[in-house]
């Protein structure tokens, strides 16, 4: 069974950094892309991140481009997720997601982590 657990959320002030990581577990993950999306109170769930197997190809939400930096370490079935010059806007609960598919374009994703709030003080 695929496992997805989140981890390093948090309280900041504005102007801070986080670095989520999401550590997979129950399969191999070969050729798989992984991604980050977000849920804000009262708003649908958005994409933030993704990046291919290799690592090669990332993409990137416009409102966290410059600021966000999504990378992964296979021998660790790891997928992080620095975040820096942080906003309250970026509020909301932060999932991980994979995909048996090897494209940092995805609309959909296969296994969801349970989520991480991070929350940015003004």
């Amino acid at each position: 069974q695929v496992q997805l657990v989140e981890s390093g959320g948090g309280l900041v002030q504005a102007g801070g950094s986080l670095r989520l990581s999401c550590a997979a577990s129950g399969r191999t993950f070969s050729r798989y892309s992984w991604a980050w999306l977000r849920q804000a109170p009262g708003k649908e769930r958005a994409f933030v991140a993704a990046i291919t197997w290799t690592g090669g190809t990332t993409n990137y939400a416009d409102s966290v481009k410059g600021r966000f930096t999504i990378s992964r370490d296979n021998a660790k079935n790891t997928v992080y997720l620095q975040m820096n010059s942080l906003k309250p806007e970026d509020t909301a609960v932060y999932y991980c997601a994979a995909k048996s598919y090897d494209s940092a374009y995805s609309s959909s994703w296969d296994y969801w982590g349970q989520g991480a709030q991070v929350t940015v003080s003004d």
